[in-house]
C-alpha cells in the first residue's frame, strides 16, 4: 500500500491557499496549514468536518521558530512531508510616494522571508522525499508598476524561485512559481474602496493549478506558472 503524500500550505485557511488545500485532501493527501488567525484556521476546518487528514497549525509564516515547529509537527503527525507551498502574502495597497512605509515591514517579512525561511526549514525533510515547492508570486512580478511596494516583494519571489530550483537541481526537488493575476479572494478586503470592478480568476482555479505542478509526474520540474483571467493585460 502506497504511504498517503503530505503538503504543508502557509495561509492555508481563506484563499488559494484553502482551495489548495481542498484539492489535495480530495486527491488523498494528508495536509497542514498555518496562518496567523487560529479562529479563520479552525473555522476552515470545521467547514471541511474536522478531517484527521487535516492539521491546523496557527503561527506566523515570517517567524522561523514558527515555521520550524509547524515542519517539525507536520513530520510528527504524518510521517513525511513531501510538499510545501508558500502562499502567505499579503499587499498594503499603498506606493513609494504617498505609502506609510509603518506597514511595509511586515508586508515585506511575510512576502519574501516567509517563503525562504519555509524551504530553509522543508528542505530536509523534501530532500528525503525528493519533494516539490511551490511558490506564489504574482503578476506584479513579472511587470512593473510604478511605485509598487507589494510588486517588488512579488519580484522577489520571481528570483527566489529560480535561485531555490538551480539550489536545488542535484536533489531532484521539483520548484515551481505560480503568479496569478487577480483571482477572487479576501486579499482584497484591505483595499481602499474595495476590490476593483475586473475580471477575476477563482481562487479554485488557482488551488487546480497549484495541485497540477505538485502532481507532475516523477522527473518532470515545471518552473514557471503565469494565469491570468482571460483578456487582462497585466
Amino acid at each position: 500500500m502506497v504511504e498517503a503524500r503530505v503538503g504543508l500550505v502557509t495561509g492555508g485557511g481563506s484563499g488559494i491557499g484553502a482551495a489548495t488545500t481542498e484539492q489535495l485532501l480530495a486527491r488523498g493527501y494528508r495536509v497542514a496549514i498555518t496562518g496567523r488567525n487560529a479562529d479563520k484556521l479552525r473555522g476552515f476546518a470545521e467547514r471541511l468536518g474536522s478531517p484527521e487528514e487535516l492539521l491546523v497549525l496557527p503561527g506566523d509564516a515570517a517567524d522561523h521558530v514558527a515555521v520550524q515547529e509547524a515542519v517539525a509537527a507536520t513530520v510528527s503527525a504524518f510521517g513525511r512531508l513531501d510538499c510545501v507551498v508558500a502562499n502567505a502574502g499579503y499587499a498594503t495597497f499603498d506606493d513609494l510616494g504617498d505609502g506609510d512605509p509603518a506597514g511595509w515591514r511586515d508586508m515585506v517579512l511575510t512576502n519574501v522571508l516567509g517563503p525562504a525561511i519555509l524551504i530553509n526549514a522543508a528542505l530536509p525533510a523534501l530532500r528525503e522525499a525528493k519533494g516539490r515547492i511551490v511558490l506564489l508570486g504574482s503578476v506584479a512580478g513579472h511587470v512593473y508598476t510604478p511605485g509598487n511596494i507589494y510588486g517588488a516583494t512579488k519580484w522577489a519571489i520571481t528570483g527566489l524561485a529560480e535561485n531555490t530550483r538551480r539550489m536545488l537541481l542535484d536533489d531532484k526537488i521539483g520548484v515551481t512559481l505560480v503568479s496569478p493575476g487577480a483571482t477572487r479572494t479576501d486579499f482584497f478586503d484591505a483595499m481602499p474602496g474595495g476590490a476593483p470592478d475586473r475580471d477575476y480568476l477563482p481562487a479554485e482555479k488557482l488551488g487546480e493549478t497549484v495541485v497540477w505542478a505538485l502532481t507532475q509526474p516523477e522527473g518532470v520540474d515545471v518552473n514557471t506558472i503565469i494565469i491570468r483571467p482571460t483578456g487582462m493585460f497585466v
